[in-house]
């Protein structure tokens, strides 16, 4: 049995692991809010893009862009794959990385090439260290995603497509559906589907004028359309990854007072053991005396 002074050190350094656990739990819970908001206020603007690019694409069906039309002779995918930063944040990275992994084995399985594109600290080590081709990344994104520093890398993916050299783009991120569940999602971003996009005016098909041209209008709203996808994803994955975070230190903290409890349960055992002993021997000695 361990000592009284062993105990008492291990209590200690438990006492303190609880202290860090319940200041970050605090510190995601504070995030967490505002992480949720910037990703409620972000999902009106790209589903409204999304009727808009899915109306464009119906009502000029003479012009197609690069981002509609099916590269079947491509031997190449590309993936952006959406994790985070920072650890501590209970299974989120691990399950969407085995689901990233299984839908890259299935396509290598029929011959497809894959070309990664990493945005978070998390996913980029795991790429390189499955031996993935990472073609760009982005990490140190801090606590506020910006658009600007996203788009760089994975414009490389859409110049390829755009360029014929991938037969499709996914999308792979952590879908944030309410703080106690997130799921992982691997979606196709090109080429863009518009019977999956959704019709703000229902079945019938809308006709524009545009200004100045069609192709002009087309090109540029989709290449938006493609751009707030990612960004929503990234700001979907950011959101889930403050609730995971929170609810893992949460339990982290939980499960450090229960040892506490059962090392004190044991230092008093020890203790009174030891106290026992030495009336034992004070009685001892004084019948021996006597």
């Amino acid at each position: 049995m361990a000592s009284s002074k062993e105990i008492r050190g291990k209590i200690k350094s438990v006492e303190n692991t609880k202290k860090i656990t319940k200041a970050m739990e605090m510190v995601a819970a504070s995030k967490m809010r505002k992480a949720q908001e910037r990703m409620r206020s972000a999902r009106p603007y790209s589903e409204k893009i999304g009727n808009i690019a899915a109306n464009l694409a119906q009502a000029n069906p003479e012009y197609q862009h690069a981002f509609l039309v099916q590269n079947e002779g491509a031997k190449a995918v590309g993936f952006v794959v959406v994790t985070t930063d920072k650890g501590l944040c209970g299974g989120l990275n691990t399950n969407l990385l085995r689901a990233a992994t299984t839908k890259l084995k299935d396509l290598e399985a029929a011959g497809q090439k894959a070309e990664v594109v990493a945005i978070g600290n998390k996913g980029l080590g795991f790429m390189n260290r499955i031996g993935a081709k990472v073609v760009a990344h982005v990490t140190q994104m801090g606590d506020q995603p910006h658009i600007e520093k996203i788009i760089g890398p994975v414009k490389v993916l859409l110049d390829a497509y755009a360029a014929g050299q991938l037969s499709a783009v996914y999308l792979c991120y952590t879908k944030f559906i309410n703080t106690m569940k997130q799921e992982p999602v691997v979606q196709q971003l090109l080429p863009l589907n518009t019977e999956g996009m959704k019709t703000a005016g229902g079945t019938h098909s809308w006709d524009y004028i545009y200004e100045p041209d069609a192709q002009t209008v087309i090109d540029d709203l989709l290449l938006r359309y493609t751009e707030a996808q990612v960004y929503q994803a990234v700001a979907e994955n950011m959101a889930s990854e403050q609730s995971a975070r929170m609810v893992a230190m949460k339990a982290a903290t939980d499960n450090a007072g229960t040892l506490i409890g059962e090392l004190k349960l044991v230092y008093n055992k020890t203790r009174q053991a030891a106290i026992t002993k030495e009336l034992s021997e004070i009685v001892s000695g004084a019948a021996a005396v006597g």
